[in-house]
């Protein structure tokens, strides 16, 4: 079991660290308060190759594995979690492909996506549904060498910018919801598909988090991840590795909000010394650090378990299921503790948009109800013991 970074993930700690420092934090509140899409972060990310960290070294990634992507999203994500959430992102809607493609279909998009000259999303989430996967109503009917696909996905992060979609629909509906199912790959600007309303979010606001509206829309059949019937298999499996590099975004959020509150306590006076000196402010830090770096070990602990996975449609064992729901459960319930946390610190301060706690406390809040409610994940941990 790996208990400490290796010389080649410190050395992309420490440069991870530095850019997100240098070129990502200075822009961080504006782009929360104006809400746009910045294609200058994207291009910051992609001239440092961060896009494929995670993606296997025979299409164009670096193989550096789920641990090395972990630390990357974690200090993003320490100065703008809408920043970690672009690779994190892009990890979850290139696993699909990653897992289950055929070698066509690895060949002919995971290089692209790898560099992150293409931009992925996955479209899972529906109106009427996300958690119970029996009521998905989107619809994918063979017809010769297509599928047409009918319905609306909600809430897709990346969706109105990615150029490559995995979508989750039901295949046959008289099936049971765990054989009814298939994953495909869509490219944009395909007839019949369209974005629909952009979301107006609490938090992670210049993230691109829109609706996606399938009329008629005729996909090949050769973009049918598998066989028909697989996609909740897939989609599972997805989920399983996903988990964790959100896991990373909640904890970079708490450990970002954590330096911020202990900086501004050394620097802050009341009654003649620094707060941090006061034992309401010091113990609450001290309990903040704990519950962070609890949260880091159990991260990095389910990341270097599945560094020995191979990527592809074996079964997971219940136990690495269980770490992946605990590492994500855990991390953001840190988060939005230890960011609420940071406000108090701050006081009337903290509630201000000049300091940048409010924005952590704010962005905080998604990482306990994306990619699997914490109360899944709560269901996902008590079945599998």
């Amino acid at each position: 079991m790996q208990y400490d970074l290796t010389e080649e993930q410190r050395m992309l700690q420490d440069t991870v660290r530095r850019l997100a420092r240098e070129k990502v934090a200075p822009g961080a509140g504006q782009r929360d308060e104006e809400a746009h899409f910045d294609w200058k972060m994207v291009d910051l990310l992609r001239e440092n190759g961060l896009y494929g960290i995670d993606f296997p070294e025979d299409h164009g990634g670096s193989g550096a594995g789920m641990l090395a992507l972990a630390i990357a999203v974690e200090e993003l994500s320490k100065v703008d979690a809408a920043a970690g959430l672009l690779i994190a992102d892009q990890e979850l809607g290139s696993l699909p492909i990653i897992l289950a493609a055929n070698e066509s279909q690895r060949a002919r998009y995971l290089p692209k996506l790898a560099s992150g000259e293409h931009l992925a999303a996955f479209a899972l989430t529906e109106p009427a549904a996300g958690s119970d996967v029996a009521r998905l109503r989107c619809r994918a009917v063979r017809d010769g060498d297509h599928y047409i696909l009918n319905g609306t996905k909600t809430f897709i992060t990346n969706g109105g910018v990615a150029d490559v979609i995995t979508v989750y629909a039901v295949t046959n509906p008289d099936k049971p919801a765990h054989k009814n199912a298939g994953v495909f790959i869509l490219e944009k600007g395909i007839p019949g598909f369209s974005v629909g309303k952009k979301e107006n979010k609490l938090g992670i606001r210049w993230s691109d988090t829109v609706e996606l509206i399938f009329e008629d829309c005729r996909v090949p059949a050769e973009n049918l991840l598998g066989v028909e019937g697989q996609g909740f298999h897939i989609m599972m499996k997805t989920l399983d590795f996903s988990r964790l590099a959100v896991a990373a975004q909640a904890l970079g959020i708490a450990a970002g909000s954590l330096e911020y509150a202990v900086a501004y306590a050394k620097e802050r006076e009341t009654f003649g010394k620094p707060i941090i000196q006061h034992q309401g402010i010091g113990f609450k830090l001290a309990d903040m650090t704990m519950r962070t770096e609890a949260a880091r070990q159990l991260l990095y602990k389910a990341c270097s378990m599945f560094e020995g996975l191979s990527k592809d449609m074996s079964q997971l064992s219940p136990e690495m299921m269980r770490m992946s729901s605990m590492a994500k459960c855990y991390c953001s319930d840190v988060a939005m503790w230890v960011a609420t946390e940071a406000v108090q610190v701050l006081g009337g301060y903290g509630y201000i948009k000049e300091y940048p706690v409010e924005r952590m406390m704010r962005d905080a809040k998604i990482t306990q109800i994306y990619e699997g409610s914490n109360e899944i994940q709560r269901l996902v941990i008590s079945k599998t013991l």
